[in-house]
C-alpha cells in the first residue's frame, strides 16, 4: 500500500514528506538484522506503523515547543513518525527493550531528526516535564498512568490540557471504567476508512 501523506495531513513539509517515505525502506533493511516488526505488519507498513502513529496528528496538534514522551516506543512508533511531521516539538522515545532501541537511534541517525532523544530503559526513570506522553497498545491504563503521572507539566500550551494521547483497540469500555481521571475516545475510522483502523481509537486521558 503506497500512501499519500498530505491526502491525510495537508499541511506537510515536503521535507516531512519525503523523511516519511525513506521508513519502510529503512525499517525493511533493519528488519532483516533484528526483528522489530513482523513479516506480516512489514507488508502493510505504511497503514499499520505510519498512518496510525499519524492518527495522533488528527486528534491533536501539538504547539512549537512542546515536549512529548513516547513510553514504550518498540520500534520508534508512535515517536519517530510524529517526529517527523512535528519538526519544532521535542520527543523523548522510551523502551526498555535494548535491540529495538538500536534500530531506533539508526533510523533517527538516518533521518537526520534533530528533535529526538532516545532513551534505553524505564519510563520511570526519566527525569524530566513533559506536556504530552503518547504510546501505543503498551498496557491497561490503569497500570500506564502510575508511570507517568508525575512527569506531566502543570501548565499548557496545546489545545488540550496536559495529558495521556494513547492508541489502542478494540472494546475499552471495561479498562477505561478503572481509570480515576477524565478520558475522551475518538474513532480513528472517522479519518481513515481502512478496515484495519474499524476498531482502533486514540484515547485522550486528562492529568492536570
Amino acid at each position: 500500500m503506497n500512501v499519500d501523506y498530505r491526502t491525510f495531513i495537508p499541511e506537510l513539509s515536503d521535507e516531512s514528506v519525503a523523511q516519511l517515505g525513506k521508513l519502510k525502506a529503512l525499517y525493511t533493511e533493519w528488519n532483516a538484522a533484528i526483528n522489530v516488526i513482523s513479516r506480516k505488519d512489514m507488508d502493510a507498513f505504511d497503514e499499520r506503523h505510519v498512518l496510525h502513529s499519524l492518527a495522533l496528528v488528527k486528534a491533536m496538534k501539538f504547539a512549537p515547543g512542546s515536549d512529548v514522551l513516547d513510553v514504550g516506543t518498540g520500534g520508534g512508533f508512535p515517536g519517530i513518525p510524529l517526529a517527523i511531521v512535528y519538526p519544532e516539538v521535542n520527543f523523548v522515545l522510551c523502551d526498555s527493550i535494548g535491540k529495538k532501541m538500536k534500530v531506533v537511534r539508526a533510523v533517527v541517525q538516518a533521518l537526520g531528526l534533530t528533535n529526538v532523544t532516545v532513551h534505553h530503559g524505564r519510563a520511570e526513570d526519566i527525569n524530566g516535564q513533559f506536556d504530552f506522553v503518547v504510546s501505543r497498545a503498551v498496557t491497561r491504563m490503569n497500570r500506564f498512568i502510575p508511570w507517568v503521572q508525575g512527569k506531566i507539566k502543570k501548565q499548557s500550551i496545546n489545545p488540550w490540557p496536559n495529558g495521556i494521547l494513547a492508541l489502542k483497540g478494540g472494546d475499552l469500555s471495561e479498562e477505561l471504567e478503572e481509570v480515576d481521571f477524565p478520558t475522551e475516545r475518538l474513532p480513528i475510522s472517522e479519518w481513515l476508512d481502512q478496515p484495519f483502523f474499524e476498531t482502533k481509537q486514540v484515547v485522550y486521558v486528562k492529568l492536570q
